[in-house]
This record gives structure tokens, C-alpha cells and sequence, in this order.
């Protein structure tokens, strides 16, 4: 009897088993058909200011949601937009229907028409998120293009010599294993100058000696430009995390950002002479603004992107950051005079005027944009 017992709970979850094994079959002509997304637009150049008819060629959708890229969206099947700056703008459509759901993206160029074209300049900057150098042209109505990728490396920051033309660029993949690589304006001759560094996330180039300054994780390196000589805790800071450095060579002073304290340092550039400046600030990027003796920082406290005289006095907020995320990347164009930096976390790369005024946003849904310079 209790062998009975023991064989019979077995025997019913076979029967179970054996009655959930039908031989069903999908009839595929049953199902509906598969949603297509897809749109387009008439005009070959696009104005500010001027509406833009979207012309929506999806297939079997039945409702429609479109991101503009600046922020602004709609449900209409075939809505109109009209944008106030220039810049480039990502613009996506999702089509829903009973067969699933279709994406379509299309970057879109704006210009101003009027616009006086008074810099040749062009910005470098890295895109973290898909792991790329590139670069822009200030030209209006141009586009993003890639220098060279860099799959395999996790940049953050970088520094122009502009004398031999020369991109330096942090990598920081593995803690205790951060690299520097060196390499043309083209991305080409990348080589690695130096590697086993603790997590390098900003770089300074001081010319007149010969060296860089790296923000390396818990302290301040220095070493020769071609890597050699490498002094490890050149500056450090009891408990520090250091995460932004710049150089001024008329001074011969180095600014840089420890996190853990929430302090704004500077230096002589021989490491002596370490003196905090601006005291609560925590950030991820600094400028150097040597012709107008100001220096630009990120300060997630204050929520912006920060000015202050060279000595840390003077401190304004220029332009604020949605989600207090942002300034990973700073630079200038001096020829216009227009401050350029990276909201990180929000996909855009914008500029102003250097008292924060006329902000424009030059780039958007850019995948995490990071250090960069201007040449």
C-alpha cells in the first residue's frame, strides 16, 4: 500500500505532463501584420523658425508618438514643428500597431539663415555611450562626425597640444590599469604612452615644460609629454578623488577638482603651494580662460555650470543643468567668445555667451558626450 502511495503522485503528474504537450500550431496568416515606422521630410534645408511638415510614411500603425530632440513632443500622425535655435536634433518616431511597435530615427540639421559665419573652428568631443572621438564643424549646418573609435576604452577626458597637434585621451577601463593614449587629429598613430594608472579622468598639457597633469583617482600625476618619467602622487590630497584638472600657462598654475571633500584646488606647477579655492564645489570639468583671467567649472551642488576670477572669488552661475548633471566637458571659441560644455546625463552639447547669456544647444541626443577641446 504505501509503495502505491509513492507510485501514484508520479503517475498523475505524467498525465499532466503528456495532456500539456498538444501539438498546437501558430497559423501565422492569422497574425497581424508587422509595423512599420518611417517618416520624411520635403525641404533639403531646414531654417529656424520655419514649420517643418512631417511627412509619416509608417505601415500598420495606429497611433503615433514623436520626440522632437529639443525637449518637445506630439501624437499627431503628421505634425508640424518648428525650432527656435540651430543645431542638430535627433527626431523619433514610434509607431504602434496590433502587429507590435516600429522606431524610426532621423537626425535633422537646423540653421539659421542670417547667421554671420565668423569661426572656422571646429569641436572635438567624446561620446562615451557609443564609445567614439568626434568632432563638428561651428560651420552652421553641419554634422557630427567620427574621428576614430575607441571600443575597448572608457574616455573621459582629453587635452590639445596645439603646437604638434597632437589629442591626448584618457582612458580609465579598469581601476588601477588607466591609460593615456596619444594620436593625430585624425584618430591616426594612437599610441599608448602611458597605463597602470588608477583612474584617469582629466588630462593638462603645460607645453613650456613639457609635461601633462592627470587627475588619476586618488591624487595628481605628472609625467612627460611622451609619457616617460611618470610621477604617480605628484599632488595628493588626504581621502581624495580627483576628477578634473586644467593648466594655465600663464601662470604656471594647476586647477584641479577633488570630489570627496567637494573642494576646487590650485597648485604651482611644480606641486608645491596646494591651496583649496572654492570650498563645497563638486564637479567633473574645468576651463582655463586664460585671456580673460576667469576660470569655468561644473558644480552639481549649485546645479550649473559655474564662472570665477582665477583665485576662486567672483563666483556666478552661468547656465544651469537639467537633473544637475552635466559640465564633463568644457571648452571656449575664443574667436566668437562663446563657452561650450556637455550635459552629460541629458545628451546635449550647448553654448552662451561667457556671461551664460543666449544659450543655444548645438547638439542633441548625443550618447553621453564627454571631454573636449576646441581647434
Amino acid at each position: 500500500m504505501n509503495i502505491v502511495k509513492r507510485i501514484l503522485p508520479t503517475f498523475i503528474m505524467a498525465l499532466i505532463v503528456m495532456a500539456g504537450c498538444k501539438d498546437d500550431k501558430y497559423d501565422f496568416d492569422a497574425l497581424p501584420d508587422t509595423v512599420k515606422s518611417f517618416f520624411s521630410i520635403d525641404s533639403e534645408e531646414l531654417h529656424i523658425n520655419e514649420a517643418i511638415a512631417f511627412n509619416n510614411a509608417s505601415e500598420n500603425a495606429e497611433t503615433y508618438t514623436w520626440d522632437f530632440g529639443d525637449g518637445t513632443t506630439s501624437t499627431d500622425q503628421n505634425p508640424s514643428k518648428t525650432y527656435s535655435n540651430p543645431g542638430t536634433y535627433t527626431v523619433k518616431l514610434t509607431a504602434v500597431g496590433p502587429g507590435g511597435t516600429g522606431n524610426y530615427t532621423s537626425d535633422l540639421v537646423i540653421i539659421d539663415p542670417d547667421a554671420v559665419v565668423d569661426t572656422d573652428k571646429e569641436l572635438y568631443f567624446i561620446e562615451y555611450g557609443s564609445k567614439l572621438l568626434r568632432k563638428i564643424s561651428l560651420i552652421p549646418g553641419s554634422t557630427a562626425e567620427t574621428v576614430v573609435d575607441m571600443a575597448g576604452k572608457e574616455g573621459h577626458g582629453m587635452a590639445y597640444d596645439a603646437v604638434n597637434e597632437k589629442i591626448y585621451y584618457c582612458d580609465f577601463q579598469n581601476s588601477n590599469a588607466g591609460k593615456i593614449w596619444r594620436m593625430n587629429l585624425d584618430g591616426s598613430d594612437m599610441e599608448e604612452l602611458l597605463s597602470g594608472l588608477g583612474a584617469p579622468y582629466g588630462i593638462a598639457i603645460n607645453l613650456a615644460e613639457g609635461k601633462m597633469y592627470i587627475a588619476d583617482g586618488t591624487h595628481v600625476s605628472r609625467a612627460n609629454l611622451d609619457g616617460s618619467g611618470l610621477e604617480k602622487e605628484f599632488i595628493t590630497i588626504a581621502g581624495g578623488a580627483m576628477r578634473a584638472v586644467g593648466f594655465n600657462s600663464k601662470t604656471n598654475l594647476v586647477y584641479f577638482y577633488e570630489v570627496n571633500d567637494e573642494n576646487l584646488y590650485v597648485a604651482k606647477s611644480d606641486g608645491t603651494g596646494v591651496a583649496p579655492i572654492v570650498e563645497g564645489a563638486y564637479g567633473y570639468g574645468i576651463y582655463i580662460d586664460e585671456e580673460n583671467e576667469k576660470i569655468y567649472y561644473d558644480d552639481r551642488n549649485e546645479g550649473g555650470l559655474m564662472q570665477a576670477d582665477l583665485n576662486g572669488s567672483g563666483q556666478v552661475k552661468i547656465a544651469s543643468f537639467s537633473g544637475n548633471r552635466g559640465g564633463s566637458g568644457i571648452t571656449m571659441d575664443h574667436s566668437t567668445n562663446k563657452i561650450y560644455w556637455a550635459e552629460t546625463n541629458n545628451g546635449n552639447v550647448k553654448r552662451a555667451n561667457l556671461d551664460g547669456s543666449e544659450i543655444e544647444t548645438v547638439m542633441s541626443s548625443v550618447s553621453n558626450p564627454r571631454g573636449m577641446f576646441m581647434k
